[in-house]
Formats: structure tokens, sequence, C-alpha cells
């Protein structure tokens, strides 16, 4: 049996984790639980799953919920622990935002399989993130289901044969919202995910299209391509997850009704497959119609700023992330508008001077940076 390390534990992926993980208990067990405030959810799944480790991110939930299960540790150091707990073979990293970075590295350090499903790592540290993986000898394998798609449709294929990838998006609660509506939209709205049951913060992502672009960055450092070519095309249905374009005009896509269930199982088996009954049988006459959309970038601000840092590489793609987590917060706490993200991420990278992301510490300073001027400007536009 493979032991795993679950981070993020509570959250949505968390939760499908744990889904496949049970229905496969004969191959998995785990071995490390992490949440970042959770004290309920965390302490069911201790007596449930009876890890050898399960911590508790937030000291400050820590303090305010004692006294806790014996076997909870609290705190960030907790966490690298768990990711690296010598019993883990394989280490998801479900945790939200920039957050999960140093839990990344230090898997990777320790010579892990890394099913990614936290994208904020590869955004703000992707050079730290390749060097991670390059000198501990372990496993990077994605579980957003836009990037499972594209390592199951090029598995096997030479680099040198691929032309294009092409991740979609379904564009959100707001596709066809009046611009000038957009202004006036609540967060209970931005939650209304059409297809998609996932957590507060990335639902607002995919509002804003922002989850796309820190995709592309993440498809960029996953798979060695160039931005040049990695499009994006707005996909209202989530059918088809993700396209590969070869060299000879082939195009391969993977399709499946929308789970994170799948992703989740393939990157714990990667490169081969679990007979697995637990996600719905794909019909196409019950997808129906398949469309697509060029992105409006009119509608979606927030999308072009995150390719633009993406481009600009150093430091600015951890200042785009650290400035949009600040921008949602705000947001879902009502205090700025929701046209207001955008706002607040062009004036974060506005006043970034961008520089190299060689160590952990130039990007932590970047994103601590960043989190200033977007609490700066915050407080400007509310």
């Amino acid at each position: 049996m493979r032991g795993v390390a679950l981070l993020g534990s509570t959250g949505s992926i968390g939760a499908n984790a744990l889904n496949v993980l049970s229905r496969h208990a004969h191959e998995f067990r785990i071995v490390a639980l992490a949440a970042n405030r959770n004290v309920a959810g965390l302490t069911r799944q201790i007596e449930r799953y009876k890890p050898e480790l399960a911590v508790l991110v937030d000291d400050d939930a820590a303090r305010a919920n004692g006294p806790l299960h014996p076997c909870i540790r609290t705190g960030r150091t907790a966490l690298i622990e768990a990711a690296s707990h010598p019993d883990a073979d394989i280490v998801i990293n479900a945790v939200v935002g920039a957050a999960g970075l140093e839990a990344t590295l230090a898997a990777l350090s320790a010579g892990k399989r890394l099913a990614l499903a936290n994208k904020e790592s590869l955004v703000a540290g992707g050079p730290l993130v390749k060097e991670a993986l390059r000198l501990g000898g372990g496993e990077l394998v994605p579980v957003d289901s836009e990037h499972s798609a594209i390592l199951q449709c090029i598995c096997g294929a030479p680099q040198r044969s691929i032309r294009r990838m092409i991740l979609t998006a379904s564009g959100g609660p707001f596709r066809d919202r009046p611009l000038n509506e957009l202004s006036v939209v609540t967060p209970a709205e931005a939650l209304r995910h059409p297809t998609w049951d996932m957590g507060a913060k990335i639902t607002v992502d995919s509002a804003t299209l922002v989850n796309k672009a820190l995709e592309v960055v993440e498809a960029h450092f996953l798979f060695d391509m160039p931005y040049d070519d990695i499009d994006v095309v707005v996909h209202p249905q989530s059918i088809i997850h993700s396209m590969v374009e070869f060299v000879d005009g082939s195009v391969l896509a993977q399709l499946g009704f929308p789970t994170m269930e799948l992703p989740i199982l393939y990157a714990l088996t990667h490169p081969e497959r679990r007979m697995d009954d637990g996600v719905r049988a794909f019909d196409p006459v019950s997808a129906g119609s398949l469309t697509f959309e060029v992105v409006d970038v009119q509608r979606f601000p927030a999308f072009a700023l995150g390719l633009a840092a993406g481009r600009a590489g150093g430091t600015a793609p951890a200042v785009f992330n650290a400035a949009n987590e600040e921008a949602v917060a705000g947001f879902l706490a009502g205090a700025i508008p929701f046209t207001g993200i955008a706002d607040v991420i062009a004036r974060a990278l506005d006043a970034h001077d961008t520089a190299p992301a060689d160590t952990l510490e130039s990007v932590l300073a970047a994103d601590r940076s960043a989190r200033d001027t977007a609490g700066a400007a915050l407080r400007k536009i509310c």
C-alpha cells in the first residue's frame, strides 16, 4: 500500500480526494492530513481515517478551538512535516493560495510524487518548483482537470511533436451578463458557478477568469511550453477539459462530465489507470452540443493581466497571484465591487519592479509587497 499525505483535506479538493482514496483503500492509506482552520472537519477526518499526523495550519484557529484532538499539530512547520512525511509516497497538495508553495517545495525536495492541485505554487515559484523537482528526484503530476487532460493527451508523445495546447474555460456565471452590470454583482452571485462545485476563492477566480490565467502559467512550467503555444477558449459546457494539437494537425481532447475525482485518481496512479465506478459514465448524447467562444478580455480584464504577468516572468506572477488573493478576499467581504478585483491587481503590478524568482525569499518578499500594495488599493477603492 502507498501512503498518502493530503494537504487541504477539509476543502473541496480534499473532500473529493477522500472519496477516491476510500474507494481504493486496498491500495492507498492516509498517513497525514492537513487543514487550514476547519477544526471540526479535521477532527472528524482523524476519527475516520486515523492518520499518523494531522495538522491545523492556522494558529489563531487552534487557539480559538482548544483543546484540540491529541493527534493534531499546529502551524506552518507542521504543514511542511506533513508534506515530507517519511511514510508518504504521494502528497496531494490542495492548499488554497500561495501558502501551498513551501509545502510543494518540501514534498518535491523529499522525492515524493506530488499530486498538485495548488496551482499557485507554480505561478508564484515556478523556477523554484522545477529546481526542487530536479534535485529531489520526485514526480510532479497535475490534479487540475485542464492539466490532467493535457497530460493524458500527451502521455508518451515526444515534446517535438506538440504544436499547441488549448485550455478550456467555462466562462463562469457572468459570461453573458451585460458589462455595465458587472460592477453590482454580489458575492453570492459570483459563488454560483454554472458547472463546478468549488471553494469560494477559486469560484470567484473562475468568474474573473483569473483561474485560467493561473492555469496558463502553470501549463507553461508543467509542460515546458512557450506562452505563444498555449491558448484558451471559453467552453461553457465544461465537457472538454483541454486539447492538444500536434505538428501533423491532429488534435486530441480529454472529455468527461465535470468531476475532480477522475483527475485526482489519475494523479495517484499515472501513467496507469484503475478500474473505478465512482464517477458518472460519459454519454455523448446527454452531453449535448459543445460550443466554444473567444475569451473577451474586456469582460475579463484580470485574465489579460495574468497573461502579461506570466510573460514578464520573475516575481511578476507572484505579485499577480498575491494581489488577486487580497482582492478576492476584499470582494467577498463586501469591501470592493466585483470589477474592483482587476483594479487592485493592476495597481499592484504597476507598483512592482520585477525581480528574478530564483530564491524562496525573493518570491515571499514579492508576495508580501504585493499584499501591502493591494491592501492600500483596497482602501482607496472602497
